[in-house]
């Protein structure tokens, strides 16, 4: 499959590595085949260059000149209202919660635990109710299951007489 991201001016990349990580930033100019230089007014990061493999490249791309000033950059960047596009993407939910995940006390965890708990329960019995449902209208399975019989309500046995005492038992005494 061919590549549907380019590294080119106006790609809009997320710094994975070194100081700025986690920041957002646009590819202004490409410098050599390892190097391109950034700028990201939006995220607060200065024009500089930064190496290729410390980029991650998105699906953005704004749209300006080659070598564009830092200010074109920005109206650019306001303009297609990027912060909100990437806050609503799924990559940077996926990073929020990764982050609340690595935020979160034992209490907590223990808490998500026992609620996973419940909601596997009730998804395996509704799961289960199903696919009794679907085995006796014959569309799972490899047969046709027959309806289960009506239970018959259960009575209690007639207690047991107890055994009578041996009357020639000796006590002691």
């Amino acid at each position: 499959m061919p590549f549907a991201r380019y590294v080119e001016p106006g790609r809009v990349a997320l710094v994975a590595d070194g100081a700025l990580k986690g920041k957002l930033v646009s590819v202004v100019d490409i410098i050599d085949q390892t190097r391109a230089l950034v700028d990201g007014p939006g995220s607060g990061v200065p024009r500089q260059q930064i190496r290729l493999n410390q980029l991650h490249l998105t699906k953005f791309r704004l749209k300006y000149p080659f070598t564009a000033p830092t200010r074109i950059v920005r109206k650019a960047w306001t303009d297609a209202k990027l912060n909100e596009k990437w806050a609503e993407s799924q990559w940077a939910q996926k990073l929020a919660n990764k982050e609340k995940r690595a935020q979160m006390t034992d209490y907590d965890r223990f808490k998500l635990t026992s609620a996973r708990v419940k909601r596997n329960r009730a998804r395996t019995a509704v799961f289960k109710s199903l696919k009794v449902k679907a085995a006796r209208a014959g569309t799972f399975g490899k047969k046709k299951v027959p309806k289960t019989p009506a239970k018959k309500p259960r009575t209690k046995k007639p207690a047991a007489k107890k055994p009578a005492k041996n009357l020639y038992q000796r006590s002691v005494i």
